[in-house]
């Protein structure tokens, strides 16, 4: 497929509204507590007759300081004894999932994400991941994706070479940006060095994949000091880079309070930033892949995109689309069967429901029929550009354009402005809309038929 990318200022400008990211469908924020422990039992019993592969997300919240521009659920602090009772809970929770899932569906995506991973000692590291064999089936011969958030400050040379050795193969590396003011502005003070060291000692170790992250539109950030982060990344030639969007909503994260609004980029010189940053990667190879994400032509999950296969879910891009996911730990979030789930989101609940013998679940939601249908439309616009309706009215049993039809009528400006073209059996996404792909898919989401709800999301550019 062709993966070009063209950056239209004026449109975007025009549709740069506030939308969810996706990683689900429906949303978070329609998540409820009217769905309990007893509904994701049965759901996971249900899931074992059909015997899919699993992925497993471990959430480790603690952090040794806190990035002002966070919107993470995460701990900061100094004490390093303070994982150990987490930890213990964690397995315990690891014991009562893995009773749920038959040992013969093998685990092949792991991810561990934070908050800071690894905060916790290289002991600690080791007996996670030996306790989750212990009671899932976890790949022994390097097949499966596995992957951890590192915080260049929170890892060395020997931390790298363990997690090698416990089963990691992929890593993304938050670097933010190199310059030294922006650094200060946000309490991220981290060394090129350092992050240099971490990422040499990944490819030393023979990790498969690594990822390196990126925010623009954050404190005295402009075009020409982004584009120097930008060179000194591109020089050390990673496989992947995640360009993230600085939503500055310090209403809804507290520490983002103390970053000073007249120091972020005005919304004109962040576009800037946008669009040198798209000539950049473009002129490096790399090639777009939806929503912030860009990768190596030969990389997998441009590869996934290029034949049909690629997939997103609640941890960003994915190959595996026929895994249940699991979420461990506090605050994270599952994906079982037609539902989802999410744990307690503080330390003190989680605490409280382990202790308790309970899994720690604090909502979740069951998906309706059409749910699943408009959550497969989504999936498909987010990773392919591309909607076949025959495709869709096949294999739901639908007359697409009827079921549809209001949707696509409301796609019709977008097409006049050539962001989309819309034909007799198929919906694409031109070049010049894929920045605005989180638009396209807002029209097929019926809980935004409610206006309002938009306030809860941050905006797409």
């Amino acid at each position: 497929m062709d993966q070009t990318l063209v950056f239209d200022q004026a449109l975007i400008e025009k549709y740069d509204a506030a939308g969810p990211r996706y990683t689900s469908y429906p949303t978070a924020p329609h998540f409820h507590d009217g769905f309990g422990e007893a509904d994701y039992r049965r759901h996971a019993a249900e899931s074992n007759a059909k015997g899919n592969p699993l992925s497993l997300y471990f959430h480790i919240p603690f952090c040794d300081t806190v990035c002002f521009y966070c919107a993470c659920n995460k701990i900061a602090t100094k004490d390093r004894d303070m994982p150990a009772p987490y930890l213990q809970r964690l397995h315990k929770e690891i014991a009562m999932q893995g009773a749920l899932f038959d040992r013969s569906r093998k685990v092949e995506q792991l991810h561990w994400g934070g908050g800071t991973p690894t905060f916790i000692s290289h002991d600690e590291m080791r007996e996670l991941m030996r306790v989750t064999g212990e009671h899932f089936t976890l790949c022994d011969d390097d097949s499966g994706e596995y992957s951890i958030e590192i915080d260049p400050r929170e890892a060395t040379v020997e931390t790298i070479a363990l997690l090698r050795e416990i089963g990691f193969n992929r890593m993304s590396l938050g670097v933010q940006d190199f310059e030294e003011k922006v650094q200060v502005a946000v309490n991220r003070i981290q060394s090129e060095e350092r992050t240099m060291t971490v990422l040499n000692a990944a490819k030393s170790e023979g990790f498969r994949s690594v990822s390196i992250d990126l925010i623009y539109g954050l404190p005295f950030q402009n075009v020409a000091s982004f584009a120097r982060t930008l060179d000194r990344v591109i020089e050390v030639n990673p496989d992947r880079m995640s360009v993230f969007n600085y939503a500055h909503l310090p209403e809804r994260f507290k520490p983002q309070r103390r970053i000073d609004e007249a120091d972020l980029p005005s919304p004109e010189e962040k576009l800037e930033i946008l669009k040198m940053t798209f000539e950049h990667l473009a002129r490096a190879g790399y090639v777009y892949i939806g929503m912030d994400h860009f990768a190596k032509p030969d990389d997998e999950l441009a590869r996934a995109q290029r034949d049909g296969t690629l997939y997103r879910n609640f941890q960003g891009y994915s190959t595996h689309s026929n895994c249940d996911l699991i979420g461990m730990g506090v605050t994270s979030i599952g994906m079982v069967g037609p539902t989802y789930s999410q744990n307690q989101r503080t330390l003190a609940e989680y605490n409280d429901a382990i202790d308790a013998d309970k899994l720690p679940l604090f909502r979740g939601l069951e998906l309706t029929r059409d749910d699943l249908i408009r959550r497969d439309v989504i999936t498909r616009i987010i990773c392919h550009f591309t909607l076949d309706f025959e495709d869709v009215a096949n294999k739901w049993d639908i007359d697409f354009r009827q079921y549809f039809g209001e949707e696509l009528a409301s796609l019709h400006d977008m097409e006049q402005d050539g962001l989309l073209t819309i034909g007799e059996s198929r919906l694409d996404v031109m070049p010049r809309g894929r920045l605005l792909i989180r638009n396209v898919c807002m029209a097929f989401d019926i809980y935004l038929k409610n206006r309002e709800q938009q306030v809860k999301f941050s905006r797409v550019i």
